[in-house]
């Protein structure tokens, strides 16, 4: 989607020249395929750096735009939310010192990254996910207001014609519906790119696809999504439910979505997945094309195949075939899409530098990896290291299971380190990066295990949202120090912090964890509850979770009086109940919540969102709020 000048596909007359010049280029790619005019026999490598901007809270902030102005570097570039950076790193010959130089590149980013977000009170953050980022953050005002983006996003919301609705399982679940397609920009990446020949892509391919399992177990780094504990690497989900364009019709028919993994090995040439991309998915985007690429290929110019990229940009594989062109040089690489921002830089290239090596291995000792693994081993190895991380089992070749600590520090490790002698990188070099891998892997450290261990360490400490900024402000600082994450102590909760970003609306401190009645239960099922709960208030809701009264204390003292109680079970929640309660929103500010407890003389708002119920706020908790408050402003001015 790097493509500025597209625009949405509004009319069949603009369809129908969008194909006619996509099936033009494939039969261009086809003939430079065909008569050897993709550069062969060179490996470069290359990598894409993403990243949060969040603020003095350690909350996303929405300053990218300001921060690209001010930065001067032509590298960086926005991503799709304003919460988010983008940097391109140089491409390099993988040969000699590269990986030095692809770490110092990435350090000087995020270096320059962090002084130019310091002016406008924010600081970088690398991690797959943002523990602190919420749903309030993933509106379209939090989009960058590029034509593209809108463009994508009202495509893939007209060809969905209905909300995004998912749930993910992990430690918690997560029920989720959205409108737009901004849950995208949850998710940043350490994309890296690995130039192949175009004789040999098949089957560099295949490994890719093979490796991506192991690699992604090592690199987990994105275990918490708005609050609740997930995936190891909850932006496989993520990503794949953000931009679904698939209706209930064509999820019940099995149509792939656009974001996959695949469900096939690849038999002889990359037009194999241009073609079934174009087959499978629908033009959402279209932009301006080259008359005639074939006759450019005459002159011996090499074409830039606009629809081909485009329609290549809206459909996400994880390991994503990219054709490009450089000094009329054209060739084809592989990017890798699977591994997270952080935990550090060192991190991210040593990462990169195992997904080197394994290709770079792989690729002289296994001649044909289809012989050696099933493809739905392959896919099944994928998916259970994102759920599971470094614990996950693999299914590995000659059909032998192992877990994946022991398949990376047995097998693999020595085969990465062994291609990278091969590709002729400095002995240091391989020693500095696949050891700092290797004792990740060793004491299972990963980015995801450090951030849910260190919340299991914090316990019920302060509210999640105080343990959440914690956990950031921790993960900020240590990054910052370079130490790679098996180095970083758990991180703790803070009491020093100023704790008043955490209470600035109801959402942030609600009881979530709510005990409801129904209409028609019996009276006594409600008194009951309140005693076993010690609460004075419960919530009545229907069978869609829809508000529809609020039972209190003092109406159940009301009926002990008309002693209704005991034997009388005919007495339901429904007579009592008070049926038009004062609510608020998650985002109703809690200055206003305050005043209108104040104002209604009520001790408890039910908290709602499209009317139904998402929590309550007592005046107990309005108590805990300014008490901590209080100690916040004594400890600054102290």
């Amino acid at each position: 989607m790097g493509e500025q000048n597209v625009r949405l596909n509004q009319d069949e007359n603009t369809h129908q020249a969008f194909m006619k010049a996509l099936l033009a280029e494939v039969h261009a790619l086809e003939t430079m395929l065909s008569s050897g005019l993709i550069e062969s026999g060179v490996h470069r490598i290359g990598a894409e750096q993403e990243m949060f901007l969040i603020d003095r809270a350690h909350k996303p902030a929405t300053k990218s735009l300001e921060i690209l102005e001010a930065i001067g570097d032509e590298r960086f570039t926005h991503e799709l939310g304003l919460f988010n950076l983008e940097a391109n790193l140089s491409p390099r010959k993988l040969s000699g010192d590269c990986l030095r130089l692809l770490e110092a590149e990435a350090q000087d980013i995020y270096r320059r990254a962090r002084e130019t977000a310091d002016r406008f009170g924010c600081d970088i953050a690398l991690v797959g996910i943002l523990p602190t980022l919420t749903k309030a953050n993933l509106g379209l005002e939090s989009m960058v207001p590029t034509a593209r983006y809108h463009a994508l996003n009202d495509a893939i919301c007209a060809l969905r014609g209905k909300d995004f609705e998912f749930t993910i399982n992990g430690i918690d679940q997560l029920a989720m519906q959205h409108d737009n397609v901004m849950l995208e920009a949850c998710n940043t990446s350490f994309q890296v790119h690995f130039q192949v020949s175009p004789e040999h892509f098949a089957k560099n391919y295949n490994i890719a696809q093979a490796i991506t399992g192991p690699l992604l177990a090592a690199a987990v780094n994105s275990p918490i999504l708005l609050g609740k504990r997930l995936w190891h690497e909850t932006r496989i989900a993520v990503f794949e439910y953000s931009i679904d364009t698939r209706s209930n019709v064509f999820q019940e028919r099995g149509l792939r979505p656009r974001v996959h993994f695949g469900d096939h090995w690849i038999e002889e040439s990359v037009t194999e997945i241009f073609k079934e991309d174009i087959a499978r998915f629908r033009i959402v985007l279209t932009t301006d094309t080259e008359e005639d690429p074939l006759g450019m290929i005459e002159q011996g110019i090499m074409p830039s195949l606009n629809a081909l990229r485009l329609h290549n940009g809206t459909v996400y594989r994880w390991n994503r075939p990219c054709y490009g062109v450089h000094d009329n040089v054209a060739h084809l690489r592989i990017e890798n899409r699977v591994i997270p921002a952080g935990p550090t830089v060192i991190d991210e290239v040593a990462n990169a530098a195992f997904f080197y090596g394994m290709m770079a291995g792989m690729t002289e000792q296994v001649k044909d990896i289809r012989q050696l693994l099933t493809f739905g081993d392959v896919k099944s190895n994928f998916l259970a290291a994102a759920r599971e991380g470094i614990r996950a089992q693999m299914n590995w070749f000659n059909d032998t299971h192992l877990p994946a600590k022991q398949l990376v520090l047995e097998q693999l490790l020595p085969l990465a380190r062994e291609g990278l002698q091969e590709a002729g990188i400095g002995q240091d070099d391989i020693d500095r990066y696949l050891g700092v891998l290797h004792d990740r892997v060793t004491l299972r450290r990963t980015g995801a295990r450090w951030a849910l261990e260190s919340l299991d360490t914090m316990g019920d400490a302060g509210t999640l949202d105080q343990r959440l900024r914690s956990l950031v402000s921790s993960m900020v600082d240590q990054q910052s120090s370079g130490k790679p994450i098996s180095q970083w102590e758990l991180a703790e909760y803070c009491e020093e912090q100023d704790w008043r970003d955490s209470y600035r609306t109801i959402g942030q401190f609600m009881t979530k964890d709510l005990f409801t009645v129904r209409p028609d239960d019996i009276v006594d099922f409600a008194a009951t509850l309140m005693d076993w709960r010690h609460v004075r208030h419960v919530p009545v809701e229907d069978d869609d979770g829809r508000l529809v009264g609020l039972v209190s204390h003092r109406a159940l003292l009301r009926l002990v009086a008309q002693g209704r109680t005991g034997g009388d079970l005919k007495t339901t929640v429904e007579e009592i109940m008070n049926t038009e309660p004062v609510t608020v929103r998650p985002d109703t500010p809690t200055s206003e919540a305050i005043r209108l407890m104040r104002e209604k003389k009520v001790a408890c708002l039910p908290v709602t969102e499209k009317g139904r119920l998402v929590g309550i706020v007592t005046e107990h908790d309005l108590i805990v709020v300014a008490s901590r408050l209080l100690e916040t402003y004594l400890d600054k001015s102290s």
